[in-house]
């Protein structure tokens, strides 16, 4: 299938590693020119360098922490200052810190909107009025399960991820005449260094082995086993192609089955 990402080009935030790197990878392959971005310098310079070897794709990075918003300001300018446009945005950033509510106090929760809401939203700001003005673009957020179904521990992600979802889908509708779509990804249980992390942190919590953690996620996939970052990566890519010009304002969940809503 052709997805007509060729020349397209597309800014992937929080891309060094884990599903944003897998997201970069699969636009690289698909034809797409890429702008990258993540804090760590040396991981990022990595990334680039592989996908560039590997796919033969022009590829930008640039070092952001996602939570300076006026960094994130920078990162668009720098993206338009290189291409000239940016037709596909794909928001994601890191989750925040595991824990129930009364472990974090109110500058983590501050962090957390900055993170992971509002870097969206000034991406959104500074990239959409191009998408508009051309009439093509693709805006696809990579939420998480959690929207449809939150999860223990994490109040923080369960509650920011939310209000992305709130966004995307009243900014779908304004934008869809013209020609913009706007959509969320939402990945499951996937072998991530972020899965890792949560591993460890609700085995701590609970007082068990990780392992036991890991079986009880498994257990609870009816595919039984944890997803793969190029898994998700594909329904991105999808997402932010020609193909899908008819598909906006979903929330769409990968994750083996594990969801159990009928929506």
């Amino acid at each position: 299938m052709d997805l007509g990402l060729s020349d397209r080009v597309a800014l992937v935030a929080a891309s060094s590693r884990g599903l944003g790197r897998a997201v970069a990878e699969e636009l690289a392959a698909e034809g797409a020119r890429l702008v990258l971005c993540a804090r760590g310098e040396s991981d990022l310079t990595g990334t680039a360098e592989a996908i560039r070897r590997e796919t033969g794709a022009e590829v930008l990075a640039v070092p952001v922490d996602l939570s300076d918003l006026d960094a994130v300001a920078d990162l668009a300018r720098v993206a338009l200052d290189r291409f000239g446009r940016v037709d596909i945005l794909v928001n994601n950033a890191g989750g925040p810190p595991a824990g129930p509510f009364e472990s974090h106090d109110r500058e983590a929760w501050r962090t957390a909107i900055r993170l992971n809401l509002e870097s969206a939203l000034e991406l959104t700001r500074a990239l959409l009025p191009g998408m508009k003005e051309r009439g093509w673009g693709r805006i696809v957020n990579i939420t998480s399960v959690a929207v449809k179904e939150p999860v223990d521990g994490l109040i923080l992600s369960n509650s920011v991820r939310a209000a992305v979802t709130g966004f995307a889908r009243t900014l779908a509708n304004e934008v869809a005449p013209y020609g913009v779509t706007v959509n969320n990804a939402l990945p499951g249980y996937t072998r991530t260094d972020r899965l890792d992390e949560l591993a460890d942190a609700l085995a701590g919590q609970r007082g068990v082995d990780r392992q036991e953690i890991e079986d009880g996620w498994r257990a609870s996939i009816p595919m039984g086993r944890l997803g793969e970052p190029r898994e998700f990566s594909a329904l991105v890519a999808f997402l932010a192609s020609d193909r899908a010009s008819y598909i906006t304002g979903r929330s769409i969940t990968v994750d083996g089955g594990r969801t159990r809503g009928l929506l």
